[in-house]
């Protein structure tokens, strides 16, 4: 549990490197903007002047969201998330703003690259960076309802505010920077909100119990049975949140390492898939 920890930390510390790096190094030089919160702390701080730096508003803004958090999600979730938005705040303090080129376009690929990386990392290992991946995680825990119109609502005002102060050029760069961090998360984690999980095992109710446990999360199982041990097994089938595919690898390594899962992506569900 302690080796566990240490990686998910370590790993956690590496993508706010990355994300700091990727800000500072590439997207703030060339006044092309983040999605989610950081870029609305990016915005602030350009109306505002440079009177607040970006890693001290990304901070704040993200206060509220994680007292939320602590209070309707899960607190590893919610401590891991809050330790990602510190120490890439720290990092944006720390790491000087450098132009690495004035190629406009250079900075807005490499940027939404490199941040992607650090998202993917982040989100892979039980954790988020803070701000709108939260929020993302309150609606699903609260309502069965997509959350993707709250990202496209929020970065459509980041990109069109982006297009008053800077320019339509910058704004349309900032979606060349969406692009590509949303194709690297896809290839790292995944950026669909909800996920089915099918899984073959021959220990479902000691598996059903582990993961109630730990996700409000209702079960479906269906007998099955293997067709070269002709044993007697069960897939359970559990629809889950982005953010607790990592917490239910857990539980499946831990209670039977042997079983067959495969995750699919969810375009849509009907009713409710939380445990009553």
């Amino acid at each position: 549990m302690i080796l566990l920890e240490t990686k998910k930390f370590v790993v956690v510390l590496i993508g706010a490197i990355l994300n700091a790096i990727a800000m500072n190094f590439f997207l703030i030089p060339a006044n092309v903007y983040a999605s989610g919160f950081t870029g609305v702390a990016q915005l602030l701080s350009s109306i505002l002047g440079g009177f607040a730096s970006t890693g001290i508003l990304l901070f704040v803004l993200n206060i509220p969201v994680t007292i939320l958090a602590w209070k309707k999600v899960g607190r590893s979730f919610t401590v891991y998330s809050f330790l990602s938005v510190f120490l890439m705040s720290l990092f944006l303090e720390l790491i000087p703003v450098i132009h690495v080129s004035e190629d406009i376009l250079l900075n807005a690929v490499f940027g939404g690259v490199i941040a992607a990386v650090g998202v993917g990392m982040t989100l892979k290992w039980g954790a988020s960076t803070g701000g709108m991946d939260i929020v993302a995680m309150l609606l699903s825990r609260m309502k069965d309802r997509p959350v993707g119109t709250y990202f496209f609502t929020l970065n459509a005002i980041i990109i069109i505010t982006a297009g008053f102060l800077y320019g339509w050029e910058k704004a349309l760069y900032t979606l060349v920077t969406l692009y590509a961090s949303t194709r690297v998360i896809d290839a790292i984690h995944t950026r669909h909100e909800k996920l089915t999980a099918m899984i073959v095992t021959k220990k479902s109710a000691e598996l059903k119990q582990a993961i109630h446990d730990k996700l409000v999360r209702g079960i479906t199982t269906i007998p099955a049975k293997g067709a070269f041990t002709n044993e007697n097994k069960e897939m359970m089938i559990i629809v889950i949140t982005r953010y607790e595919l990592f917490d239910l690898e857990r539980i499946i390594k831990d209670v039977d390492p042997y079983a067959f899962t495969n995750i699919v992506e969810t375009a849509g569900i009907f009713g409710f898939f939380r445990k009553d």
